[in-house]
């Protein structure tokens, strides 16, 4: 439970962070005419929604399995992971366009030490909020977190290059604003397409990874009665996997002993924190006599 009420304050120091940001951004980048400045605005918008899908899928994710849902609501957290990334997509196409159009006419941009500030501002919000969900993230292996922290360490670093331009213009090099605009819009269409295939493979029931099997098979590996190991299979659920695979023990023994060595490594097996379930089918292989 602990994993689902940290996304939620993660998510709600988010939307509050963000909803300061966009204020400030959107003020200050509609008085200079700064087209790096609006598009950060318009990021810190998406990271409104961001941060709101975050809590609304970490929500739902987080009811315990019913009749109606065997395996618990887990995939939530992929569903609304995708939901951002989509809207990080369409976010970072109507950016594009407007930076293109500012690049071609950057007669219009003044500068103005409110810019600095606000860049500034922003960097120090995002690192902390970044700081705070990447720890998160990697404790709980929270992919919805995880989509919000790397939102977070992109805006640093996009209001990193606004404040180059910002300075720049004191020079009179005012088309720079429209570059890192563009730069902008790539760097969040890059990490929509990113968040967006990982959410897919897991939604379309991608197996488990190479690691993480080969976790489980050193456990299984470890009982001298295994002769043999087939037909492997891992499903997602959620961010962990439901597995199942048929082992091979000695006819000899009885059903009893046979399934109290199932029981034991099905035990052992779900102790580690990417399985949710482990269901094991015995098969009795003939042992000659001496092995």
């Amino acid at each position: 439970m602990d994993r689902f009420k940290s996304t939620q304050k993660a998510s709600i120091f988010g939307i509050i962070g963000n909803i300061f940001l966009l204020t400030i951004k959107t003020i200050v980048g509609i008085f200079t005419n700064s087209q790096a400045m609006i598009a950060d605005g318009v990021n810190s918008a998406g990271d409104i929604f961001s941060s709101l899908m975050t809590f609304i899928g970490n929500k739902i994710a987080s009811k315990p399995r019913d009749d109606d849902h065997n395996l618990g609501h887990g995939k939530a957290e992929y569903i609304f992971s995708m939901l951002v990334s989509i809207s990080m997509i369409l976010i970072s196409l109507k950016l594009f366009e407007g930076s293109i159009k500012a690049l071609l006419n950057p007669e219009k941009y003044m500068f103005s030490w409110w810019l600095v500030i606000v860049c500034i501002a922003t960097i120090a919000t995002k690192l902390c909020l970044y700081i705070y969900t990447h720890s998160l993230a990697k404790k709980h292996d929270n992919i919805l977190l995880e989509a919000n922290a790397k939102d977070h360490i992109n805006d640093c670093i996009v209001t990193s290059f606004n404040l180059v331009a910002s300075f720049l213009s004191l020079v009179g090099i005012i088309w720079f604003d429209g570059v890192v605009g563009i730069g902008i819009s790539l760097w969040i269409l890059w990490t929509g397409a990113n968040i967006f295939l990982e959410s897919y493979n897991v939604l379309m029931d991608k197996t488990i990874s190479l690691e993480n099997k080969k976790k489980v098979m050193d456990i299984i590996m470890k009982h001298k009665e295994i002769k043999k190991v087939e037909h492997f299979n891992a499903t997602p659920v959620g961010y962990k996997y439901q597995i199942s695979f048929t082992i091979y023990i000695d006819g000899n023994l009885s059903t009893f002993e046979s399934h109290e060595i199932a029981n034991k490594l099905e035990k052992e097996i779900d102790q580690l924190d990417e399985i949710y379930l482990t269901v094991i089918h015995i098969n009795p292989i003939e042992i000659e006599k001496g092995e």
